[in-house]
């Protein structure tokens, strides 16, 4: 079939009247009469007949009219969908977020970036930042949010925040008590940690060999949540940022406290596969984001000051 002369007929028998198909049609009267003529020929049917200028259509030309309409009213939902996503009205992206990232900071971008795009689906899964950078390269992801920085051939980071990592700890714990905290007055002390390959878990590594302190971490945790509760419960202290903390230790369920002899930061990183397409609303997304960094280190470091 083709389409064009199932158009042309279709303008015709819509409008009735061959002049008005044409200027329709930016086509001359002739031209649509002889499309209309080719079709009838590649079906050895009889589609219309015409009385006066007036056109009439006979049995199987209103069968093959009512399909045409269908088919002309797909075409223009497909044009009206395609002009929507290319004016940035819709869309899927697909993120991958570290769970300290996806649960404390995200939620604010998203919630944001949502009422500018109501239309666009947005697909949020929680992985460690191991697996997000396997899922980026395997592009089973649209973008990805880690917690440390990579070395990836194909892949770009960008850093997007800055926090601080504090100690946490019920308000009636001996150090809770104590001025100018040492390393010394963790000695003993049972650390809850978070799982192998995190940032605090590494800090806390490092900081135990620095220090030359025994320093127990028998309970070790997959979830920042279940950290502050087992916090809450006395079940020892913990390393976390303090954003993730923040609405305890601001309604007095935890105490926070800096590292002794240390001021540790962490950071987040926007990551991107290099060879991947970047529509213009994941561009816009990247873009949210980074404005977002931009305010949030900025109302932290005044915070922190």
């Amino acid at each position: 079939m083709n389409l064009n002369q199932l158009k042309v007929f279709y303008q015709a028998a819509k409008r009735g009247n061959l002049t008005l198909a044409a200027e329709d049609l930016f086509i001359t009267q002739p031209a649509v009469t002889k499309s209309i003529q080719r079709l009838q020929e590649y079906y050895d049917v009889k589609l219309m007949n015409r009385f006066g200028k007036k056109l009439f259509l006979t049995d199987v030309g209103e069968v093959l009219y009512e399909i045409a309409e269908k088919i002309f009213d797909l075409e223009k939902h497909v044009e009206e969908r395609i002009s929507e996503f290319k004016s940035q009205k819709m869309g899927h992206i697909r993120i991958h977020a570290c769970e300290s990232f996806g649960d404390y900071y995200f939620p604010v971008i998203m919630n944001r970036f949502c009422k500018d795009h109501p239309q666009v689906k947005i697909s949020v899964s929680i992985f460690p930042t191991k697996q997000i950078i396997e899922n980026i390269t395997e592009l089973e992801c649209d973008i990805g949010f880690i917690s440390y920085p990579i070395e990836n051939d194909r892949i770009n980071i960008q850093e997007l925040v800055e926090d601080q990592l504090v100690l946490i700890a019920p308000p009636r714990h001996r150090i809770t008590k104590i001025q100018n905290l040492a390393p010394s007055d963790l000695e003993g002390e049972a650390i809850i940690v978070h799982e192998m390959e995190s940032t605090p878990f590494k800090v806390i590594r490092d900081y135990i060999e620095k220090h030359n302190i025994s320093i127990s971490t028998t309970l070790e945790l997959s979830a920042n949540r279940a950290i502050k509760q087992a916090v809450e419960s006395n079940l020892g202290i913990a390393l976390i940022s303090r954003k993730i903390a923040e609405e305890e230790i601001q309604n007095g369920r935890l105490v926070a406290l800096p590292l002794p002899g240390e001021e540790v930061k962490r950071k987040y990183f926007l990551a991107t596969h290099k060879e991947k397409y970047i529509s213009d609303i994941l561009q816009n997304l990247i873009n949210f984001s980074i404005e977002w960094s931009k305010n949030y280190s900025s109302r932290v470091f005044k915070d922190y000051r």
